[in-house]
């Protein structure tokens, strides 16, 4: 038997999950939400990944409402922590998966997407679009704990 090796999970893993009314001040409440719970679990991550982590938050949310309150009153925000990782993901019953636009310097929007995937990609994590059971969607990003560029 490996005695360096944790007997379970480490103290700051877990998931949480949480719902909010598809309206502005939810940006703000599911950011500070997210902020509040990773130094609660005191979740080991970088002050970049945070960083990442609730700008990602912020955009996912704001899409949500901005895209998805007309069929979908409530979205959901998760977070999933593992040894290594952290996982934010937002969900509504919105069925239209939505796609990352190309730069327009002619446009003031639709571009919060391709801002997640270029994050996300610069934290070398990964994201994605899924439908749900439900025939919504949930869209998610994973980052690694550490900044590793």
């Amino acid at each position: 038997m490996d005695e360096t090796a944790p007997a379970g999970p480490l103290p700051y893993e877990g998931v949480w999950r949480f719902t909010a009314p598809a309206v502005d001040a939810s940006v703000p409440q599911a950011r500070h939400a997210v902020r509040d719970l990773l130094t609660r679990q005191g979740v080991p991550v970088s002050d970049d990944v945070a960083h990442a982590l609730l700008l990602i938050v912020s955009e996912l949310v704001t899409n949500a409402v901005r895209h998805a309150a007309v069929l979908s009153p409530v979205l959901a925000v998760e977070v999933a922590v593992g040894p290594e990782w952290v996982r934010v993901a937002v969900e509504d019953d919105h069925p239209y998966r939505p796609t990352a636009l190309e730069t327009d310097h002619g446009r003031t929007g639709g571009r919060g997407l391709l801002l997640v995937r270029e994050i996300t990609r610069e934290a070398g994590g990964a994201c994605d679009v899924a439908h749900t059971a439900s025939g919504g969607k949930v869209i998610w990003a994973a980052l690694p704990l550490k900044h590793t560029p």
